[in-house]
């Protein structure tokens, strides 16, 4: 059996459909694991533009993971500046990370993280941080295996 050549690139307008199909995809699954995921921590909609505007804005680092040319997922961050005492230095975040079910463990999700993590670095990035829903052991674990360690964790409550 011939090995999977996986790999990771930067998005362009081209891989809209696939973006839009993928974030429905991570959408349905945030959802089940927590309610007001799509409210709070998803991307705003419409859905469609909020991908287009984030493909196009050089502030925004779009991936698209492959596996023998196939896209299988994606990935999304950003940077922001920290707090003024931090002298100039900046936060590299990804908030959005997704790979397709059927191509999880074959390297897709770490080929985007590392890429992301690689343009980030380019750019003088020294801190990181990613987005991980409470109780999604695999997500935690994913950025686990990259390096990355809790720092701070978010606690809701919602009336009934």
């Amino acid at each position: 059996m011939t090995p999977l050549e996986v790999a990771a690139r930067p998005a362009t307008a081209a891989d809209l459909p696939d973006l839009i199909r993928l974030y429905g995809m991570l959408e349905a699954e945030m959802e089940a694991l927590r309610g007001l995921w799509k409210e709070a921590d998803g991307l705003a909609a419409p859905i469609d533009e909020a991908l287009a505007s984030a493909v196009a804005d050089p502030d925004t680092l779009v991936y698209v993971g492959t596996a023998d040319g196939v896209p299988f997922g994606f990935a999304l961050g950003y940077s922001s500046e920290l707090l003024p005492q931090a002298a100039g230095e900046r936060l590299a975040t990804i908030k959005l990370v997704f790979t397709e079910e059927e191509a999880r463990g074959v390297g897709v999700g770490e080929a985007m993280r590392e890429a992301i993590l690689e343009d980030f670095r380019a750019q003088g990035h020294r801190w990181f941080d990613a987005h991980v829903l409470p109780g999604h052991r695999l997500a935690k674990n994913f950025f686990e295996a990259g390096g990355f360690s809790a720092r701070f964790i978010i606690m809701n409550h919602e009336d009934e």
